[in-house]
C-alpha cells in the first residue's frame, strides 16, 4: 500500500494564493513519486477534514495564518498525523518576529536593531532615525512592509486607515543597506547562500517582494568567509527556534562594513514557498536533489513531537 499523504495548501491567510501554488507543485510531485495524494485547501473545517480523511502524513505548505502559527501543527498533533516542517512551539515562535529576534539574538545570531510600536505611534511621527522598516510582527515578508527612508518626510499614512489588516502592534527595524542573501536548512544542513537582486529598489512606499521582480544569484557572489558565515547562522537560528525538517532564513549584508558586522537575520522562515521556480527548491536542485526528491524528503520526514 502507498502511503496517502494529505497536501495541506490555500488557507485563508494574504499568501492564499502562492500557498496554492506552491501546493500544486508539491502534490504533482508526491503523485509522481508514488505516493495517493489528497489536496486538502485548508478551510475553518480543517480538523473535521483530516478527522475523516485520516491520511497517513500531511504535507503542510500553507503559509502565513494558520499553517505557519503553530496552530494546523496543534490540530495535527491532536489527531495523531504525522506532518513536515516545524512543530507548534518554533512554528509560533519563528512567526512572532519580535519574539524570535530575542531568542536569535540570545543563541549569537545579529538581528537588525529594532522595537514593537503601536500603529498610531509609527503614523504619528518617526519611531527612529531614517532610513527604517516597518513590518507587521507576523505575517509573511511579502504583506505590510514599508520602508521609510530620507525623503519621506512623513510616516507611511497607510497606518492609519480603518481597513489595516496587520495588528495594532507593528515591528521597527534599522534599513540595512546592502544585499539580501537567503538560506535554507534541510535534513539539519545548510545549503547554499542565495543573492535576491529586486528589479526595483525598495524605495517606495508600496514596497513588496513581488515573483518575478528579482534575480537570484546561486552562488551569492560574497566573500567566502562571510559565505559560510550565512550557511553557519542559518543552521544556529534554525536550532535556537527548535525548527525541523525545511526552513529558510532571510539575511541583509551590509558589504561596506567590516568583515561580518554588517550581516544580520531578519527572519525565519518555517513554511517556505514551494513552488518548483522558489527559492528552497531551487537550492536543492542546486546541491543535487531534485524537486521530486525533495518533496519525497519532506513526506518521509514527517513526523509527531516536532
Amino acid at each position: 500500500m502507498s502511503k496517502h499523504v494529505a497536501i495541506l495548501m490555500g488557507g485563508w491567510s494574504a499568501e492564499r494564493e502562492i500557498s496554492l501554488r506552491s501546493g500544486r507543485a508539491c502534490a504533482d510531485a508526491a503523485e509522481r513519486a508514488g505516493f495517493r495524494v489528497t489536496r486538502v485547501d485548508v478551510g475553518r473545517d480543517i480538523a473535521a477534514v483530516l478527522a475523516a480523511l485520516r491520511p497517513d502524513a500531511a504535507l503542510n505548505v500553507l503559509h502565513g495564518r494558520p499553517g505557519e502559527d503553530g496552530t494546523l501543527q496543534g490540530i495535527l498533533e491532536i489527531l495523531g498525523i504525522p506532518y513536515s516542517h516545524s512543530g507548534v512551539l518554533a512554528s509560533a515562535l519563528a512567526m512572532q518576529k519580535d519574539v524570535a529576534k530575542v531568542v536569535m539574538a540570545a543563541a549569537g545570531v545579529a538581528v537588525p536593531e529594532g522595537r514593537v510600536v503601536s500603529r498610531q505611534e509609527a503614523a504619528a511621527g518617526h519611531p527612529m532615525q531614517r532610513p527604517y522598516v516597518i513590518k507587521p510582527i507576523a505575517e509573511g515578508s511579502s504583506v505590510g512592509v514599508f520602508i521609510v527612508t530620507e525623503q519621506h518626510e512623513h510616516p507611511p499614512q497607510e497606518l492609519t486607515r480603518d481597513d489595516w489588516a496587520f495588528g495594532e502592534q507593528i515591528l521597527v527595524e534599522r534599513y540595512i543597506p546592502g544585499k539580501e542573501l537567503t538560506c535554507a536548512v534541510v535534513a539539519d544542513k545548510a545549503t547554499d547562500v542565495i543573492e535576491i537582486v529586486a528589479a526595483t529598489q525598495f524605495y517606495d512606499y508600496e514596497a513588496k517582494y513581488a515573483p518575478g521582480g528579482s534575480k537570484h544569484l546561486l552562488p551569492a557572489p560574497i566573500l567566502p568567509f562571510v559565505y559560510q558565515e550565512v550557511r553557519r547562522l542559518a543552521l544556529k537560528a534554525h536550532h535556537a527556534l527548535g525548527c525541523r525538517g525545511v526552513s529558510r532564513a532571510d539575511f541583509r549584508y551590509d558589504d561596506q562594513a567590516v568583515g561580518t558586522e554588517g550581516l544580520v537575520c531578519l527572519e525565519v522562515n518555517t513554511q517556505p514557498g514551494m513552488t518548483e521556480t522558489s527559492l528552497v527548491p531551487e537550492l536543492a536542485i542546486h546541491a543535487g536533489m531534485t524537486f521530486d526528491e525533495l518533496v519525497r524528503w519532506m513526506v518521509e520526514d514527517a513526523s509527531l513531537n516536532r
